[in-house]
Formats: C-alpha cells, sequence, structure tokens
C-alpha cells in the first residue's frame, strides 16, 4: 500500500507537471520564437511572401515551418559565424528548433492569451515596424507611387520635409514600405536646414534620376549643405539600433531624401516608403557615424580589377583603403552585391601587422542580406588598412545568375539590378579606451 500511494505521489507531482512542461504552447513558447526570427520579414508589406504574425498564420503553414527550420534552411543567415560573431544573428539554436518541431508534432496548442502583449503586437503590425516597440515618429511619402509594370527599373528620390518642436536623441531607425516586394534596395539622407529662409515645400517632391525631370534635383541643393545621418534598406535587413548612451541627434527642421530602387516588374503596383524613428530621453554622448567604401563611395575606382565580366567569366575583385584619420570602433557591417556575387569577406590589416576581421559571407545570395550588428566591437587603430574582396560568378553553373544564358556584368555607377556593386558600409562610433569590453549581445 505504501509502495502505491508512493509511485502515486512521484506520477502526480514529478510526471504529470514534467509532461505538461514538455509541451510547448504558441502564446508562451512560439510566437516569441517567430517574431523574434521570422516576422521581421514575414509580415505585410515586407518582402517575404506571407505573413508570419498570428496563430493562424504559422498553424497553417506548420508543415513548411517545420520542414524549412529543420533543415536550416530559414530563418536566412549568411555570415560566418566562425569568422566574426553578430549579435542580430537571425537562425535558429537547436534548442529552438526543437520547440518548434515539438510544438508542431503535438497538435499547436495555443495556450493562454496574453492580453496586452497582443495589443501590443497588434500596434507594431498596424505602424510597420519590426523593432520591439512602435516607432516615435515616422516620416513618409505624402501619396503613394506607382511603379509601372513595363519592366523597366527606376530610380526615385522623395523629398520628405519635417518640423518638430526640438531635436530629438535617436535610439534607433529603419526603413518602411507599403510594397517592400517590389524594392531593390533604399538609401536616404537626413539633412537639417536651420536656415528658416530656405522653404522645406516649395521645391519638387519627388524625381526621377533616369527621367527627363532629373535636372530638378538642382532643387534641393540649399538641402544638401549639411548631412546629419544616412541610412538605408536591403532585402532582408533589420532595424539599426545603438547602445543607450550611443546614437545620433534628429534635428528639429529638414528633409529625409530618400532614395528607392524600384525593381523591373510585369505589372503595376503601388508603394508609400519612408523612414521610422525611436527616441530616447538619455543623452547622446558617443556619435554614431557612417562610412561607405567601394561602388557608390570612398575609393570606387580604386576597386580592382573594374567589376566588368564577360558571360562565362569567373573574377575575383579586390579594394584597399587606408583609413588615417583617428581610431574607430565598429559597430554595424553592411556588406553589399549584386546577384552574381558569389564570396565577400573584409578585414582591416593595422599598422602592426594585425588581422581585423570585419564580416564573411561564404555563399552570397542577394534576397538575404543584413545590416550586420557586432557582439563585440571591432576597434580599427589609425593608419590601418581595410580590405574588400568580393568573388564574382557569372557563369551558368551560378543558381544566382539572373541571366541565362550568362551576359556581360559591369558596373558603370548607375547600380542597377542588372549590374555588380563590391560595397562595404560601416557604421562607428571614435575610440574611447574601454571599448575593447563593451558587448552589445
Amino acid at each position: 500500500m505504501k509502495k502505491l500511494y508512493w509511485f502515486s505521489s512521484f506520477f502526480l507531482f514529478c510526471i504529470i507537471p514534467l509532461a505538461r512542461a514538455q509541451k510547448p504552447t504558441f502564446y508562451r513558447d512560439v510566437q516569441p520564437l517567430i517574431h523574434a526570427h521570422c516576422s521581421s520579414c514575414h509580415r505585410p508589406g515586407e518582402a517575404a511572401p506571407f505573413s508570419l504574425i498570428s496563430y493562424e498564420d504559422v498553424s497553417k503553414r506548420s508543415r513548411f515551418i517545420r520542414k524549412v527550420v529543420s533543415s536550416g534552411y530559414m530563418p536566412p543567415w549568411r555570415a560566418d559565424d566562425h569568422y566574426v560573431a553578430f549579435a542580430n544573428k537571425r537562425s535558429l539554436t537547436p534548442e529552438q528548433i526543437k520547440t518548434l518541431t515539438d510544438w508542431i508534432d503535438q497538435d499547436m496548442p495555443k495556450g493562454k492569451v496574453n492580453p496586452e502583449a497582443e495589443e501590443k503586437l497588434t500596434k507594431r503590425t498596424q505602424a510597420g515596424t519590426a523593432y520591439h516597440r512602435v516607432p516615435d515618429l515616422t516620416l513618409s511619402m505624402p501619396k503613394p507611387f506607382l511603379q509601372k509594370g513595363d519592366g523597366i527599373e527606376r530610380f526615385m528620390v522623395f523629398k520628405i520635409p519635417f518640423e518638430m518642436a526640438e531635436a530629438l536623441n535617436v535610439e534607433a531607425l529603419e526603413f518602411t514600405s507599403s510594397n517592400k516586394k517590389i524594392i531593390h534596395h533604399a538609401n536616404f539622407a537626413i539633412h537639417p536646414v536651420e536656415d528658416q529662409s530656405i522653404s522645406l515645400t516649395s521645391t519638387i517632391d519627388q524625381v526621377d534620376l533616369n527621367g527627363s525631370d532629373s535636372w530638378h534635383y538642382q532643387e534641393w541643393m540649399p538641402y544638401k549643405k549639411k548631412m546629419t545621418y544616412y541610412g538605408g534598406w536591403i532585402p532582408g535587413a533589420s532595424a539599426e539600433a545603438y547602445p543607450k548612451d550611443m546614437g545620433w541627434v534628429m534635428p528639429k527642421r529638414g528633409v529625409v531624401l530618400l532614395t528607392v530602387h524600384f525593381a523591373p516588374t510585369g505589372k503595376d503596383e503601388e508603394s508609400i516608403s519612408g523612414v521610422n524613428f525611436f527616441f530616447k530621453k538619455e543623452p547622446i554622448r558617443r556619435t554614431v557615424s557612417v562610412i561607405s567604401l567601394g561602388s557608390g563611395g570612398i575609393a570606387e575606382k580604386e576597386i580592382k580589377p573594374p567589376l566588368f565580366l564577360f558571360g562565362g567569366d569567373t573574377k575575383t575583385c579586390s579594394l584597399k583603403v587606408a583609413y588615417q584619420n583617428k581610431p574607430i570602433t565598429l559597430l554595424y557591417a553592411w556588406p553589399h552585391m549584386h546577384q552574381i556575387g558569389k564570396e565577400f569577406t573584409a578585414y582591416a590589416t593595422t599598422p602592426g601587422a594585425d588581422t581585423l576581421k570585419i564580416v564573411h559571407i561564404p555563399e552570397w545570395d542577394f534576397r538575404w542580406q543584413e545590416l550586420y550588428q557586432y557582439k563585440k566591437p571591432v576597434i580599427v587603430p589609425t593608419g590601418s588598412v581595410v580590405h574588400v574582396i568580393g568573388h564574382y560568378d557569372n557563369t551558368e553553373n551560378n543558381p544566382q545568375n539572373p541571366n541565362k544564358p550568362p551576359k556581360l556584368v559591369t558596373s558603370d555607377g548607375n547600380m542597377r539590378s542588372d549590374q555588380e556593386m563590391m560595397t562595404l558600409i560601416l557604421v562607428y562610433i571614435t575610440y574611447e579606451p574601454g571599448d575593447e569590453n563593451l558587448s552589445f549581445d
């Protein structure tokens, strides 16, 4: 009798709770994983083909999700983690994969809904952000742009004026759009306009850089005397955020010049694009800056050999840029190539002959890029040389090559999707002693 009582007690207090603990539910276990690793792309307006927001979104695609996460195909992560570690790694751990697959195999229980968390999630989805909270300010085009379905790609620049009561400290920012599926990439520059005699509204609202009205861009020259910050978006990229005492100050008056490269499409499609801003009350003690190397940036003409590939060619191109100004601390690395890129590597050599690893993408895929945030910042001393190496494959053996058969691919500065690029954008702060001990994980 005592043995029976002991077994019953053990079963009641140990076995049953353990079984319950091992059964994941959607709202407690699965939804946080999905939103942290998948929903940044799988949400309305994003480049992914469907949303993964609600229980219904996830459960109806459960078999597909199980397949792609088990194989490691999704979530996509192209950086070599053995080369250098990044804090915003999107891929799942084995334990997280098991949580997802166990939930699917156990009939996908919903679990208990957290009304407060669901309300926050709904607001974020409606606001069009992948950041952890709703933006404090969204500056966007006043009306939709129609990308005609004529197979022609377009480089459009949109002027977005702003006036605020005061300058504000930026915690994070991100490009936002109602339709990223038709966008190749986007860049935005924040220009302060302190002179009240300069009108923000009397100039043209948009310019087609390849159109007959491109000369109207000259109307914006008074805005371009200064630039506070420069950012952008490529397919797959997440929001750009800064630690508590770092960032930059959003001027209270100025314009955002938003450049959007629209990919060629087969049907008419509209989009409204802009920039989400997230502010913080903490003072900005260390100002974040940006530098662009290679195509469209510093030393573009120093890419050797030039990006010029006949059909059937493979080529390795490189770039060396000496950095002499001051020691810097790297926060983010943004590598960029186009569709025949195969491998991207960047590193720096110091005056003491040390090698500093910056980023390595062993299998380039234009569809899945990222603004890579370091776990531990990379310290680049004065006098270092930054090296960028790009491998390109313009043959039929490259499954990413859009041209069948392969044709001549060049780089003439227009950044069209049928041309090539080799760019490295670095987000950094001026070095201070002790930066070696910083951690952004």
